[in-house]
């Protein structure tokens, strides 16, 4: 059950690792105004976190700005969004493992360059595919670890470089307005500096996975922004220090934007960085292997979020019939989505990667980029539009209220500014425009034709696929509810529930609902007592899980009613079986002696399919 902390190392493990391929890519196009291009990526980016932070706590389901996009608009928008969500993953897939050998290259030089690097960095994309299959479990807490170590050891560089190498009049030397960069050149580095911003999805694919996604959700995005914003406002600053910008063979550049075979460092800009630092012997050699191993760490990492969030995204659009069915699958010994990874994560990533050209998957990443956030920012808007008296448990700001309606000023700006980005990508990279709107037109194609041919609803219709369920309806599901309170019958829920998945291969989520009163807001701060016993209750429920070897996944809720919140959770989260904690087993039977109304409103709301057991009654 992930807290802000494991958020927070989740994503920027992925929002950090692209600090080491980044700043060449960027460098390369952006040379002296490199700074200045990651500043304004940064504050775009603080919009978008911003979107992502209300989106998310509104619907904590995988999909991000997929499932933003069906409550607001419709199933062909959701669409398009979790179509260039999934070429987002793609790249940070190809990318990140495309790097992994560059930083290792410090023991072996061949893996800095082509055809080492592809290679190595295909194996990577393999091992990690095939781990995932099998079902290796990423740990939490060195997730933790290392996002830290990463964090502090980029800000070690960043106080070295100041005390160091540091200069206001190489920055400024480096600036050649309208040359080097041109202004085409700068304006398009601005979306492609958004790639040190990959991995934000990655906390709205974790939502359903948070114990309290109002409080844990907000802070650890709030928290990657400021972490990541600092160092990409600080770091470019010194590498461009100690890597200016200068005459070579008759034009201005930077060993940032060189390639290996020129002795520049396009491949290992942060490896580039250290080697100019103003340090020499051991404590170079040292510090060098040190960052090359940290480095090609958190890539790996980084490859393996892209190629689970690929995972991720490809099941829920199984799910919502945006694909075809085969796709949310599991193995039928492992029970992970198989056929997924292997081919979204796995082929076509490699197909990616096949090329080895840098500049073509930062620019492939902002179209998709940009284009995802864009449709995340439209639907935030449209969502407080058609629905201005909606209670929020979470509202971004800052806000303008005009005719009764708060108007998002972080998602105007936000979807101004990537929507214009996006338009820069397409106009200026033909390569890129090509590739991408290819993309899209093939995803599309294949969408109609799977809606009219397969499905037979319409494009813009939400539609569930039917539960996977063996012949025995009563007896086979995937997905059980347990809402819990502080009484022995919720204790019997669990370990019923628990006994139920042991035998068919089930997950759990226990639900706790706080109710507040109508005089209160719903984002409003609550008595200590009530959160630590909320929290008290989900580690007994994980407890009981532990003892069985069953994963409970805790959640923490606000609501006006219990029983509409257990209902609506079920519904989301396509479970099949409800088991509420009550003194009987004859369900037709069960009064409200334990949740109040609770369990005669689940009785008569639940939605057909789900099935509503009772366990019995505490010794």
């Amino acid at each position: 059950m992930l807290g802000t902390p494991a958020l927070f190392a989740t994503a920027y493990g992925n929002v950090g690792s692209s600090i080491y391929y980044a700043l060449g890519l960027v460098a390369g196009i952006a040379l002296g105004l490199t700074p200045l291009v990651f500043v304004i990526s940064g504050l775009i980016f603080a919009a978008t976190a911003a979107t992502y932070a209300e989106g998310t706590v509104r619907y904590p389901e995988a999909g991000g700005s997929s499932s933003f996009a069906r409550h607001a608009f419709n199933e062909l928008v959701s669409f398009g969004a979790a179509w260039a969500q999934m070429l987002n993953y793609i790249i940070t897939i190809a990318i990140s493992a495309f790097f992994v050998p560059h930083y290792l290259s410090i023991f072996w030089a061949p893996l800095k360059q082509n055809p080492w690097d592809i290679i190595v960095g295909a194996l990577v994309i393999v091992l990690l595919v095939l781990l995932n299959v099998v079902g290796i479990q990423e740990s939490a807490k060195l997730n933790i670890f290392l996002a830290l170590i990463d964090f502090a050891t980029q800000l070690l560089l960043v106080l070295l470089g100041f005390a160091l190498i540091f200069s206001p009049h190489t920055l400024s030397a480096n600036v050649h307005w309208g040359t080097a960069p041109t202004w085409s050149q700068f304006f398009i580095a601005i979306p492609v500096g958004m790639i040190a911003y990959t991995g934000i999805e990655t906390v709205s694919n974790l939502a359903e996975e948070t114990r309290d996604p109002v409080k844990s959700i907000p802070r650890s995005i709030g928290l990657v922004a400021i972490a990541v914003y600092a160092i990409y406002f600080t770091l470019p600053l010194i590498a461009l220090s100690a890597l200016p910008v200068h005459l070579i063979d008759g034009k201005q550049t930077t060993l940032l934007a060189l390639p290996p075979q020129q002795h520049g460092f396009q491949n290992d800009p942060v490896l580039g960085l250290v080697e100019h630092l103003g340090i020499g012997g051991a404590t170079l050699s040292v510090l060098k292997v040190y960052v090359g191993i940290l480095a090609a760490t958190i890539l790996f990492i980084a490859t393996n979020a892209g190629i689970i969030g690929a995972s991720r995204i490809t099941y829920s659009m199984a799910t919502y019939r945006q694909l075809p069915e085969i796709f949310r699958r599991l193995h039928p010994k492992f029970k992970t989505p198989w056929l997924s990874l292997i081919v979204f994560a796995g082929l076509v990533s490699i197909l990616v990667l096949l090329p080895g050209q840098t500049k073509f998957l930062g620019t492939m990443y902002s179209f998709g980029a940009m284009l995802s956030f864009t449709v995340a920012h439209a639907s935030i808007i449209q969502l407080r539009r058609r629905f201005p008296d909606e209670e929020l448990q979470f509202r971004s700001r800052p806000n303008l209220r005009i005719r009764g309606v708060d108007w998002p000023l972080f998602a105007v700006f936000g979807g101004t500014a990537t929507g214009l980005a996006w338009l820069v990508v397409v106009v200026q990279s033909p390569g890129t425009r090509y590739a991408g709107i290819g993309w899209l037109l093939l995803g599309f194609l294949t969408y109609w034709f799977y809606r009219r041919r397969v499905v037979h609803e319409p494009l813009t219709e939400t539609v569930r696929a039917p539960i996977a369920m063996g012949p025995a309806l009563a007896l086979e599901y995937r997905n059980v509810l347990v809402p819990i309170i502080e009484r022995h019958e919720s204790e019997a829920a669990v370990d019923l529930a628990c006994r139920l998945a042991t035998e068919r291969g089930a997950s759990i989520i226990a639900l706790t609902v706080l109710e507040l009163p109508m005089q209160l807001p719903l984002d409003a701060e609550l008595p200590i007592e009530a959160e630590l016993g909320a929290n008290d209750l989900l580690d007994e429920a994980r407890a009981i899980g532990d003892s069985y070897g069953v994963n409970v996944v805790g959640r923490i809720v606000r609501a006006r009613h219990a029983g509409r919140a257990i209902v609506d959770e079920a519904a989301r989260r396509n479970s099949e079986l409800i088991v509420m904690g009550a003194p009987r087993r004859d369900v037709s039977r069960l009064r409200g002696r334990i949740f109040g109304d609770t369990v005669d409103f689940v009785l008569k709301n639940a939605p057909s399919r789900v099935l509503v057991a009772a366990a019995p009654k505490a010794a």
